[in-house]
């Protein structure tokens, strides 16, 4: 990623396994880190670490709601992952995806932020193609038990696009 001494990074959903990771990586690249996470699937363990970093910041705050920041750049990870923890909530998990990309991309426009999008595989459901080229549309059951996380994160890419 190079030195970016002076960035200011929003990374959603920061205080998950990926994000806090990604958080390590912008800190020690000299990027100034603002993580957002509501701890629904994560956990502050997972960037206690980070706590005593004057370039990190930690703010409790779900997506769901718009977030009034000034950013230079945006990482887009907010979404429970695993089945666990988004079926608890279906219609919360959807909400993330749909309304938390819409918020992200409402705040990249304004302050002119790039903006990463973090999806998955299960935007293709059961695919009936191995490997999966970008040209292929997917199998996704729209009703199923996944769909609440397969259809969200469909919808974040439309909005995305």
């Amino acid at each position: 990623m190079g030195s970016m001494g002076g960035h200011r990074v929003l990374v959603t959903g920061g205080a998950g396994f990926i994000g806090s990771h990604l958080c390590d990586r912008l800190l020690s690249d000299g990027a100034e880190v603002l993580c957002v996470d509501n701890f629904y699937s994560s956990t502050r363990a997972n960037i206690h670490h980070m706590l005593d970093n004057p370039r990190f910041e930690f703010l409790r705050h779900d997506i769901t709601f718009p977030l009034f920041v000034e950013v230079d750049e945006i990482y887009h990870l907010a979404c429970p992952a695993s089945p666990v923890h988004y079926q608890r909530d279906p219609v919360q998990t959807t909400k993330t995806s749909v309304l938390g990309s819409i918020n992200v991309l409402g705040l990249a426009k304004r302050t002119g932020a790039r903006i990463l999008l973090t999806s998955t595989s299960e935007v293709y459901g059961d695919p009936t193609v191995h490997p999966q080229p970008e040209s292929y549309w997917g199998n996704v059951n729209p009703i199923g038990v996944r769909s609440c996380y397969d259809e969200g994160k469909r919808c974040a890419e439309t909005l995305f696009f």
